[in-house]
């Protein structure tokens, strides 16, 4: 058993374990490919990277270290698909699963974002921009780990406001 693993896991869903300035790097995870995308150092806008090949946990994760590593990345966000009702499903698991492996494997913190319908709104995004299909397939992916990526900040933004 590792050392960073406790009785107390890390709160995938604190957004105040991420440090407000620094770049972040979020991942919208599919069963196929997983989608990256980045901030800038101010947390303000983001922007899709790359669309990475599913093989196998030890590949992804240098992979992903690589990514952060280029990016001098201080957080990394990962999306957590639920149901439309709120209810978990499958691949919501799998997110879960792959935030732990993260937190475990990296010294950065690990966060879980709903990424509810951010695939649609990412392909309504390349479908306005007149996109091919076969870039569509290329983007579509990074274009959704975009849209968790704004929705974290977002998030984060308004929970820090003090009430009126």
């Amino acid at each position: 058993m590792q050392e960073k693993e406790t009785t107390n896991p890390p709160d995938f869903l604190d957004v105040f374990r991420v440090p407000s300035s620094g770049r972040l790097v979020a991942l919208d995870p599919g069963t196929k490919r997983i989608g990256v995308a980045v901030s800038d150092e101010l947390q303000i806008t983001t922007r899709p990277v790359k669309t990475i090949e599913r093989i196998g946990w030890k590949k992804l994760l240098l992979q992903i270290k690589e990514i952060l590593e280029q990016f001098d990345a201080v957080g990394l966000i990962i999306g957590l698909p639920y149901n439309f009702d709120g209810t978990e499903s499958e691949m919501s698991q799998e997110a879960r699963r792959l935030a732990r492996n993260f937190a475990l494997s990296l010294d950065i913190p690990v966060l879980l974002q709903d990424e509810r319908v951010t695939t649609y709104e990412a392909k309504g995004r390349l479908w306005k921009e007149g996109v091919s299909d076969k870039e569509f397939r290329a983007r579509v992916d990074s274009e959704a780990a975009a849209i968790i990526l704004s929705d974290f900040i977002a998030r984060r933004n308004e929970m820090s406001v003090p009430p009126a």
